[in-house]
């Protein structure tokens, strides 16, 4: 007895939709990372590139 499991089939639409919503929030994350980095960075000051490593 083999039962096949089919799941989810999506339509073309829905593939291209769920494929420009994957953009955008990565997008949005990206945004938000580069966001923090510059606020970090603007509160350290411009000193913070001259510390030695």
């Amino acid at each position: 007895m083999e039962r096949k499991m089919q799941g989810l089939v999506l339509t073309p639409e829905q593939l291209k939709a769920r494929r420009q919503r994957n953009i955008a929030i990565g997008l949005a994350i990206g945004c938000v990372a580069l966001l923090f980095y510059a606020v970090t960075i603007a509160k350290l000051g411009p000193g913070v590139l001259n510390r030695p490593l």
